[in-house]
């Protein structure tokens, strides 16, 4: 039998080739769509790719099993429930696919329907001969991760409640997945940093003995326990969400590979007020924070890039890339993985650019966590309208720690704010090999900061000047001309971008939770003429979603550096 799992750390995604070494015949499992590695293997393996199963529609990524079914001429195959805009061979409960020779022997892979966090979910169990007593494993798609089991609420718009859902997949784990013998190895679709989850491990496999003694949700409950467990303090869905479903369901264009096109600066701008596309600064937070054109996203290749992208621009908007010299091809293939596929350029060198361009800059304004917890007790005063002192950028120092999805890992302040180590799959394209970590804008119409007066000049050339209060004019200088030590006049709004099981664990006094994933839809709800201070775990959402804001028109938004762990350790 051959194996190989292609795990992609930026998505927290896996995908699977089986095949049987004998007749060359192969399956391949939750396909990426960029698929020239799988591709690549199989024919150095000797393997033909004959099918390629899904084992649920998903919505986190785009899948790839139309531009398999081109390049290799394999049939798609979902569960039995599964109902598609294109033709599908449809998978029954219990069936057998046989991938060895006549005699019946070889490599098989038995459908399991295990409904409930889609209707249409099937797992796949694996046996390298067909009466082995033991599988080689089971792929459990989004039924079951390890450390956690799927979310059950994603089809709450179709109708199916997530209590029905939940009760579906309590009886899919207890009836088929935990039916297997405790040695059966678990091979799932996701790991951490998934949002189809709340608490899945680093860990890319287990076994089914592991997962029945250390999964919280496979624990022994009554199945009522087990809904009301399942349905409470998922994560925020992404709003790309929807979006990849009826793409993953409905059909998709076809991958088109490709760098993306150089801009100018003058065409850059050109797209964005006449064709309403979303500047996307995919540079480091770094950079990002010192200097950025003014209504730019922000979204770093260091971090899961194309989820929060997915998060902050409305899918279908065209995109005009801000990234470093030689990362836009990467920008470009990540944001295709979940479907965004209208990026109209890239600005080469966009750094260089900003220099040349002092008029079109804004600074992001950040705020120092001690001074949420100073002796005059800014924090408390927050709900009644109290002001808290803005440091300059370039003043913040100290070690951080930067956050990736449900992960983090180590960075320093580089020039006044924190950097992030480059994300595991963050890099080049193709770089996944089996077996290992790497096996495998604004909406249309939307108001940007700074726009009105930029509007009758010359996009390089003048100073940053007046206008309102706080556009244009580096961090501490901005609403009240207030420096270091200053307040803001009028009632501040401290709004919590983390997840609600986040929130729910512990939170500023005063602070309104609104995560990431979702704040795009909920702007409405909060007051562009009132200042706004953002806060996350450490300090990386909290600036996505300050740049989100600001591409919205909202003239007076600040984050806290080091988030609510910088918070909570300095008020220790």
């Amino acid at each position: 039998m051959h194996f190989a799992q292609y795990y992609l750390d930026c998505l927290s995604q896996a995908s699977y080739l089986i095949g049987d070494e004998t007749t060359g015949r192969a399956v391949l499992v939750d396909p990426r769509r960029d698929i020239d590695e799988y591709v690549r293997d199989a024919e150095a393996a000797g393997l033909r790719i004959e099918l390629v199963v899904e084992t649920h529609i998903h919505a986190d990524f785009l899948s790839g099993h139309l531009e398999l079914a081109r390049a290799t001429g394999a049939t798609v195959c979902f569960g039995e429930a599964a109902e598609t805009g294109f033709p599908i061979r449809r998978l029954r409960d219990g069936e057998r696919i046989l991938l060895g020779g006549d005699d019946g022997d070889g490599v098989t892979l038995t459908v399991l329907a295990t409904p409930g966090h889609t209707l249409e979910s099937i797992c796949l169990v694996i046996r390298e001969h067909p009466a082995d007593e033991v599988p080689f494993g089971v792929l459990t798609g989004d039924t079951l991760f390890v450390g956690d089991v799927g979310r059950p609420d994603l089809l709450s718009a179709a109708g199916h409640s997530p209590e029905d859902m939940a009760a579906r997949l309590h009886h899919s784990l207890h009836t088929k997945l935990l039916a297997l013998p405790d040695a059966t190895r678990v091979f799932p679709a996701h790991g951490a940093g998934s949002a189809c989850g709340r608490s899945l491990s680093t860990e890319t496999s287990s076994t089914i003995g592991d997962q029945r003694r250390l999964n919280y949700a496979l624990q022994p409950m009554p199945e009522a326990d087990f809904v009301r467990l399942v349905t409470a303090g998922q994560p925020a869905t992404p709003g790309y969400f929807a979006h990849d479903a009826a793409l993953n369901r409905d059909g998709h264009p076809l991958l088109e590979p490709g760098p993306p096109v150089a801009l100018t600066l003058d065409e850059a701008l050109a797209a964005r007020d006449r064709q309403g596309a979303a500047l996307l600064d995919c540079r480091p937070l770094t950079a990002y924070t010192r200097a950025h054109l003014a209504g730019s996203f922000h979204t770093s290749l260091d971090t899961r890039f194309a989820e929060y992208t997915g998060s902050v621009v409305a899918p279908d908007t065209p995109i005009v890339l801000l990234a470093d010299p030689g990362a836009e091809q990467e920008a470009r293939l990540r944001l295709a993985r979940i479907g965004y596929d209208h990026v109209l350029g890239h600005l080469p060198d966009p750094t260089a650019v900003l220099e040349r361009c002092p008029a079109l800059i804004r600074r992001s304004r950040r705020i120092r966590s001690e001074q949420l917890v100073g002796e005059q007790g800014w924090l408390s005063d927050l709900p009644s309208g109290g002001g808290g002192p803005v440091v300059e950028e370039s003043a913040v120092e100290g070690p951080v720690v930067e956050e990736m999805g449900g992960s983090e890992v180590s960075g320093e302040v580089a020039g006044g704010v924190e950097s992030a180590d480059r994300e595991p799959g963050g890099g080049e394209p193709g770089r996944d090999e089996p077996g290992r970590d790497e096996l495998g804008g604004r909406e249309p119409g939307g108001r940007e900061p700074g726009r009105d007066e930029l509007d009758g000049r010359e996009p390089c050339g003048g100073e940053p000047g007046g206008g309102e209060p706080g556009r244009g004019e580096p961090v501490g200088r901005g609403a009240a001309g207030r420096g270091a030590g200053g307040s803001w006049p009028g009632g501040v709004q401290l709004i919590d971008v983390r997840n609600p099981a986040e929130y729910e664990a512990g939170a500023l006094p005063g602070a309104r939770n609104i995560p990431l994933a979702g704040l795009r839809h909920r702007i409405g709800e909060l007051d562009p003429d009132r200042p706004v201070v953002l806060y996350c775990r450490s300090g990386n959402r909290s600036v996505i979603a300050a740049a989100l804001l600001e591409a919205h028109g909202f003239g007076d938004v600040c984050d806290v550096v080091g988030g609510y762990e910088a918070v909570a350790a300095d008020a220790a």
